[in-house]
């Protein structure tokens, strides 16, 4: 073999829309044109966005990320030991720190395995495929910079032979609203087979103050990624938001279980948005959604997957019971 015909140990895919900002434009008009101001969260995750994110897991506050790596720690080789998977494909896949145990599993035992991660931001995906294909032998990674909403059918066919896991870790499945969850689900069935398996972490109902505590950190971390949605929409779509003009707000709301974080507007105030061609008003106190964060009980994740047409195959949780962990496979018949 030529050194040309050589195959690069990872690439990476980006879907037109990502690049251009298109979705985003889209998402503005439909978010702030409404009677209650809702942007989605997929948009903080710029490469600062991104960056903020990986320091917010670091908090002492933000258990979540901890609890989480803890029971992928421990199940990583029982798990692939059980059921074989050779290739993994990550939605909202980060830095890929959540699936490094899963790969160190998946390599040491198969050799030749696939990662498939999947996540908005290009920058963050190109640092972490070239750096995962450096640190696990044989490993292949091929990477899409895309949204759940429209690109998941770019993602790679899954291989000929072996199982594929695909994983939504992190709680991101909370960030759904509940109508949203399951078509989400749906659309992720139609990239596995009758054996793959989809695994998921969510975050658990439990003490409210602990809960919302890690939405509003005491360093303020959280409140800045929060304020950084502004910051994308200011460069990508040319508006004149004022940051200082807003202020971090989390809330927790028990029925349904779930954190609110919003940015309050602490002013009237007007704000043009160049590229969408409109002006956005906002009354002093006037709260604008950024994030969702829905908490789960075994019972909730389990009706979850039932209304996709799954079935909960295993649970596993920290020793506190703050997070959880589920395999979910397609029901017998």
């Amino acid at each position: 073999m030529s050194p040309s015909a050589v195959p690069l140990p990872y690439r990476l895919d980006v879907h037109p829309g990502i690049a251009s900002g298109d979705d985003l434009a889209h998402d503005a008009w439909a978010g702030l044109t409404g009677p209650f101001k809702d942007l989605p969260p997929k948009h903080f995750y710029d490469e600062r966005g991104s960056d903020l994110f990986l320091r917010i897991t670091e908090l002492p506050e933000y258990y979540q990320s901890r609890k989480e790596m803890q029971i992928l720690r421990a199940l990583a080789e029982p798990l692939v030991a059980r059921h074989e998977p050779v290739e993994l494909v990550e939605l909202g896949s980060g830095a890929s720190r959540k699936a490094e145990p899963l790969l160190a599993a998946m390599t040491a035992r198969h050799g030749g395995v696939r990662y498939a991660p999947f996540d908005v931001c290009p920058e963050v995906l190109l640092a972490s495929a070239g750096r995962l294909a450096t640190a696990f032998t044989g490993l292949r990674v091929h990477a899409v910079a895309g949204d759940f909403g429209m690109h998941l059918g770019g993602l790679p066919e899954a291989s000929p032979e072996g199982v594929r896991l695909v994983a939504f870790l992190g709680g991101t499945i909370g960030n759904l609203l509940p109508s949203e969850r399951t078509p989400f689900l749906r659309s992720v069935c139609q990239l596995m087979r009758p054996r793959d398996l989809l695994m998921v972490g969510t975050d658990l109902a439990g003490d409210p103050d602990r809960i919302r505590s890690a939405y509003d950190d005491s360093a303020g971390v959280t409140a800045e990624f929060n304020l950084n949605l502004l910051r994308v929409l200011n460069r990508e779509l040319g508006a004149d938001f004022d940051l200082d003009s807003f202020e971090h707000v989390a809330l927790y709301d028990p029925v349904p279980p779930w954190v609110e974080m919003r940015l309050r507007s602490a002013r009237a105030q007007v704000v043009s948005i160049e590229r969408l061609g409109m002006e956005v008003c906002f009354d002093a106190g006037e709260e604008m959604r950024t994030e969702v964060s829905c908490k789960f009980t075994r019972e909730s994740v389990a009706a979850m997957y039932a209304d996709a047409g799954l079935r909960l195959v295993e649970w596993h949780t920290d020793r506190d019971g703050w997070f959880g962990v589920s395999l979910a496979g397609f029901a017998p018949g």
